[in-house]
């Protein structure tokens, strides 16, 4: 795909018809077992999560699941989990370490649920908490991210020992409309705060920031599944070979030392 601006693969990762997790997992997966509810408040369906399999090795998935319609984005929230939704991916993250069973994450959300609810049930302590979990988890984690990464509601699912964007995918504190108001006061230069904030793939590649870009079609990521997928399958392969070869402290080692470098070049 040619070069773009910044505001064109912000809206590239917005349309209607971009596939969603509950899209790929069928072909990334077989016999997939969805699971639910955080044992304290509910069940969050704006996370979907279980296991399955890759290729024959036991492996747990949990997506950030955004509707194809309407209706289905009402009922998971637009992707935008609640703190129960945190507390379920840290449920089925232990459930994978006990078991080691690495697990995929796949991230696509405009960020954590903004309402009273969320905050009265602990919105900002579950996903300090999923923070904290996932930086000490003894099995591998990986994470790619399909569409939209934002801010904490993002982050909670990405700290990991492998991160990967889609080419039309974005990553960013916030959006660029809430960039913008807080920034000049002016919604309308949104297009002007996504180049501000380098919030594409290729901005944080270049930033290293995340371990690399997965390719789209030229037509977009909607006619042309099977293809993005079968470069998933590849990075998983590598990856959990390479990952589950690993000692735990090593594995934790590396997690850390990764963060700590991020963490200097920012």
């Amino acid at each position: 795909m040619s070069p773009q601006k910044a505001w064109d693969r912000v809206q590239a990762a917005r349309q209607p018809n971009r596939p969603k997790a509950m899209d790929l997992i069928p072909y990334l997966i077989d016999h997939f077992i969805e699971l639910s509810g955080d044992r304290h408040y509910g069940d969050d369906q704006a996370l979907l999560g279980g296991l399955g399999s890759f290729e024959g090795q036991p492996i747990t998935i949990l997506a950030q699941s955004k509707g194809r319609d309407l209706q289905e984005n009402m009922s998971r929230h637009f992707g935008m989990m609640h703190p129960e939704g945190y507390r379920k991916a840290m449920r089925l993250a232990k459930q994978a370490e006990k078991f080691k069973r690495p697990i995929l994450c796949l991230v696509d959300t405009a960020g954590a649920y903004p309402g009273l609810g969320a905050e009265e049930r602990g919105q900002a302590e579950a996903i300090a908490a999923s923070l904290k979990l996932f930086a000490t988890l003894k099995t591998p984690v990986i994470t790619v991210v399909l569409s939209e990464g934002g801010s904490g509601g993002a982050l909670a699912l990405s700290v990991c020992d492998k991160l990967y964007m889609l080419e039309n995918a974005i990553y960013s504190i916030l959006s660029p409309e809430g960039f913008a108001s807080i920034l000049w006061k002016d919604e309308s230069r949104a297009a002007e705060a996504a180049e501000l904030m380098e919030c594409t793939a290729q901005d944080l590649y270049a930033k290293k920031l995340i371990d690399g870009i997965i390719p789209e079609p030229a037509q977009g990521f909607a006619s042309g599944i099977p293809d993005v997928v079968a470069q998933i399958k590849d990075l998983l392969r590598q990856d959990l070979n390479t990952l589950g070869s690993l000692k735990e402290t090593v594995l934790l080692d590396r997690r850390y030392a990764k963060y700590r470098q991020i963490g200097a070049r920012v």
